[in-house]
């Protein structure tokens, strides 16, 4: 079979247009379907496959990526999907087991783990080899796929013919994805996927952090090479090698007019005549690649106007003393009651609260205007819909509040039933069609690794296991942003640079699209322009004490997308990593922000990932500071953007703690991250609580394990963690309204439960306790306004919540993630709730708020706003809670929460039950080390 083809675009904002359908009445399908078929004998079935003898997991290690390995789809197969729903092969075989987890897990067993995960051992029995192929007649590299999945097992003699085979098989797996990604890294999607305002907003979400000209990308990869010696020579010949690859693929895949439909779709090439091009890759597109995924993944920071802004409100209604010490107790910098990844009492300060803050900018009141990205709107780009892409766009690429996701679960041997680490483990990147990352195998002079990659990045294996040890990665979040106040001179785009009166660079991209077949969005165009500084982009105007200044943004790793590669390149190299310290030795090469995490027979091992710059004595990085020598970052040198970092020792590490866990959660007392919300009640305590039960139990299990983490992926943070409280106010008293009183019982019906969003059998596609969780979800905002506005005032209470989103429910679509996207609970009032409500109830609390707000202190005036809101939450209708959207009905409770795999090209797939989980996913237990 021909690999498959990609779809659109990404998340909520890359859209499978809805002209496709229309499409399909009037094509020859029949036509099209002669022409575009899989090419036959591109692939001969194998009698044999490479025996494994550098496996040291004896079976034991399994992962799983939804919904398959499968990503590329010829024009015939889209269209056979869009009217029959026919799935090209391996396009969705993972998306089953990875769903059926979430009822299956109870009657988990260690026999039955690879029921809901692939068996990830090295190389491919020979009853299971698929196919096996000389990519390009190549005699040095052999691409063997295995029959369950499809999943590219690539074994080279040579170190180019095992990058050649790694880039082939990423354009047999991801071309179109990878394509589009590489024009959305330059800001250049619409042009080339079209003009759906959500294309737009994306376009413009990534141009405003990354706004780079293609010398900027040139240089970055140059500068890679440079500063790593022979390791960055090899790592230029490995991505040399892996271009050819794709383009080898691409050139194949066009003359055997078997590439992915999408093309035909959107005007790239004609189905009939084969006219048009496939554009080669080159190096700069692997760095615009590098680009995407840094800042959505791995850019901790920013927001710092956002804090200036509710610290002023908070100043201005208490005054400065006290508005301070309010605005800090809603920060919680360092919560003394937030779960840590490291708990053994290490401490770790960075970005802590400087004792006397010096240089800090804060705007006047009512002076702040966001910088504007576009300009020259016509046709269609001047829509309502498109200019409310541009906002949110906007919004979600200048809020510290960025996606986090991803977990950990890792327990060291000393605590397991074997005596060997196990660990659960995986990012959680989002849901989408084909994936963002694919699975593969690679084995060569220098390279032996299975795991998951970024599509396009998949030079080397990113997150998955060597010969004897697993790494996996969760995002940090520690602050590695800052904004400064540049003051503006002669005009407004020239700001004084250490003295001198310096213009700003203008950088443009001028973007222009028009209907296709795959996209009717009329046909539009516009200008994005970004003025940049020597303190980086311009993201908003000020004054300052009535100085004009302008707000830009300065993140370490901006101008070195690319230095990462050497960290990837030495985890996959098992000559390199022999134990857990050449592993954290490794990590210390990823200038992203991470958390990392290792297993092998005998250790486990954490270390946090990024350039953390080393900020001048008296900066509050929470704030922007005046574009001065005196508050620059230490040995900061503008041309390169380099400074001085904090060292490795400095950075949050640990071998063999008992047991470690990650959801995003605080790294170690004293190490502050950018987002807001890392208090008492955060998601990460649903693994923590789990695991450190079955540590104190010991004889963990991988099953053990898998089943922790697929409990608490159907937990409901709010119900487990703050509901009970809630009911102490609320039964202070006894409750006389029947409606009330019947949600109460509702609610402690669920919560006896478990208080998990589950299926009241599989594929029932309806939850058990639904009316409680309906009341929950609706009660929730209505009680945390109640609860806190009347005493901060309404500006005071919006400014907040625009530091950190009140709710995150599995089917809010006002929440970081929006809908449908799986991951939740990230970001809430969970911990000021759970703080104010204990504080009201006289309970003991550290680190508390600096007043009680609930009722003003009054536990019979709190408890009225409770049971109110409750009434009136408990009298909204399911389709006033669920209203409904493209995918599911008003009222269906069970769909609102469903996952989407996102379409990013023309295959579609049918939605699944909820749960908060990483999108991949390892166990790993290895039995034998080196």
């Amino acid at each position: 079979m021909p690999r498959r083809t990609p779809r659109n675009v990404l998340s909520d904002r890359l859209r499978t247009p809805r002209t496709l359908s229309g499409f399909l009445k009037t094509a020859s399908i029949c036509v099209l379907i002669a022409g575009c078929l899989s090419p036959l004998g591109q692939a001969a079935a194998a009698t044999s496959a490479p025996t494994a003898t550098n496996d040291y997991c004896s079976g034991q290690c399994s992962d799983i990526l939804p919904p398959g390995e499968n990503g590329n789809a010829t024009l015939a197969q889209i269209l056979l999907n869009q009217a029959f729903g026919t799935q090209p092969a391996h396009a969705e075989d993972q998306l089953g087991p990875y769903a059926n987890l979430a009822t299956g897990h109870p009657g988990l067993t260690d026999a039955k783990i690879n029921d809901f995960f692939n068996d990830a051992s090295f190389g491919v029995p020979a009853t299971q080899v698929a196919s096996t192929e000389k990519p390009a007649g190549r005699t040095d590299v052999t691409i063997v796929r295995d029959k369950k999945t499809g999943v590219p097992h690539i074994t080279g003699t040579t170190r180019y013919g095992t990058e050649f085979g790694a880039g082939y098989a990423a354009g047999q797996d991801r071309l179109w994805l990878m394509d589009v990604f590489r024009h959305v890294g330059r800001g250049q999607l619409t042009g080339f996927a079209g003009g759906a305002p959500a294309n737009q907003g994306l376009e413009q979400e990534f141009y405003r952090q990354a706004p780079y000209t293609e010398a900027d990308l040139q240089a970055q990869i140059d500068g890679a090479v440079a500063r790593n010696g022979e390791r960055g020579q090899q790592a230029l010949a490995d991505v040399t090698a892996y271009l050819d690859g794709i383009n080898a693929y691409i050139d194949a895949s066009d003359s055997g007019r078997y590439f992915p439909g999408e093309y035909v779709l959107t005007g790239h090439k004609d189905s009939i005549t084969n006219a048009g091009t496939i554009d080669h890759f080159k190096v700069t597109d692997l760095v615009a690649l590098a680009s995407v995924v840094g800042t959505l993944f791995g850019s901790g920071g920013g927001g710092e106007v956002n804090n200036a802004l509710s610290l002023i409100a908070a100043q201005s209604k208490y005054g400065v003393e006290e508005g301070t010490r309010v605005w800090e107790s809603f920060r919680m910098r360092n919560d003394p009651e937030a779960v840590l990844t490291l708990h053994d009492g290490q401490r770790f300060p960075y970005a802590t609260r400087p004792d006397s803050p010096q240089g800090r900018a804060l705007p006047d009141a009512g002076s702040v205007t966001q910088e504007p990205l576009v300009y020259d709107r016509t046709g269609s780009a001047g829509t309502a819909s498109a200019r409310s892409s541009s906002t949110a766009a906007a919004r979600g690429t200048l809020s510290s509040a960025r996606r986090g996701m991803s977990n950990a679960l890792v327990v060291s041997g000393k605590h397991t039933a074997s005596g060997h680490p196990v660990a659960v483990f995986g990012p959680q990147t989002g849901y989408f069609a084909p994936q963002l990352l694919m699975l593969q195998e690679i084995q060569g002079p220098g390279i032996s690794a299975r795991g998951a990659s970024f599509a396009g990045l998949s030079m080397y294996v990113e997150l998955g296991r060597g010969q004897d040890y697993s790494w996996s990665a969760t995002t940090s979040g520690q602050d590695i942003i800052d904004t400064y106040a540049v003051e503006l001179c002669q005009d407004d785009h020239h700001y004084l640079y250490r003295g001198t009166c310096t213009a700003m660079e203008q950088v443009e991209r001028k973007n222009a699209w028009k209907p296709t077949v795959a996209d009717g969005t009329a046909a539009g165009s516009y200008a994005m322009r970004v003025w940049r500084t020597k303190y980086g982009p311009v993201q908003y105007r000020a004054t300052v004490g009535g100085k004009k200044v302008a707000y830009t943004t300065l993140r370490s790793s901006y101008l070195h997308e690319a230095d990462s590669i050497i960290g990837f390149q030495l985890l996959n190299d098992p000559g390199y990593v022999k134990g857990p310290e050449d592993f954290q030795k490794a990590a210390q090469h990823i200038n992203f922000t991470f958390n990392w995490f290792y297993a092998d027979s005998a250790h486990t091992a954490y270390y946090n990932s990024g350039d953390n710059p080393v900020r001048a004595a008296g900066v509050d990085a929470e704030f922007p500071v005046w574009a001065q020598p005196a508050y620059e970052w230490r040995n900061w040198d503008p041309a390169a953007n380099t400074a001085d970092y904090t060292p490795a020792g400095e950075h949050p590490n640990s071998v063999d703690q008992d047991y470690y866990i990650s959801w995003n959660n605080k790294q170690a007392e004293a190490y502050t991250a950018a987002p807001w919300g890392e208090g008492s009640v955060h998601r990460g305590d649903l693994l923590d609580d789990r695991v450190s039960k079955l540590v104190a139990q010991g004889g963990v299990t991988r099953t053990k394990l898998v089943q922790a983490m697929a409990d608490a992926a159907l937990a409901d943070l709010r119900a487990e963690d703050v509901l009970p409280e809630l009911l102490k106010v609320v039964d202070s008293a006894p409750v006389s309204d029947p409606a009330a009183a019947a949600a109460v019982t509702k609610l402690r019906t669920w919560l006896g439960a478990g208080a998990r969003r589950t299926e009241t059998s599989a594929g029932s596609k309806k939850y058990a306790d639904a009316d409680a969780i309906r009341i929950l979800d609706a009660w929730w905002p209505l009680l945390v306004k109640a609860e806190f506005e009347p005493g901060l005032g309404s500006g005071l209470y919006g400014a907040l919540t625009a530091n950190l989103p009140v709710d995150e429910a599995p089917s809010a679509g006002h929440g970081p993630t929006g809908s449908h996207a799986g991951s939740s609970f990230q970001y809430g009032w969970w911990s000021y709730v759970d703080k104010d409500i204990r504080a009201v109830l006289g309970e003991p609390v550290q680190g508390g708020l600096s007043r009680k707000y609930c009722g003003d202190g009054s536990l019979s005036a709190c408890r009225d706003a409770l049971v109110g809101t409750l009434k009136q939450a408990a009298g909204l209708t399911a389709a006033q809670v669920y209203p409904g959207d493209d995918l599911c009905s008003a009222g269906d409770q069970w769909c609102a929460d469903s996952i989407r795999q996102r379409t990013l090209g023309g295959i579609k797939h049918g939605n699944i039950s909820w749960q908060n989980r990483p999108t991949y996913q390892q166990v790993v237990e290895y039995t034998a080390h080196r």
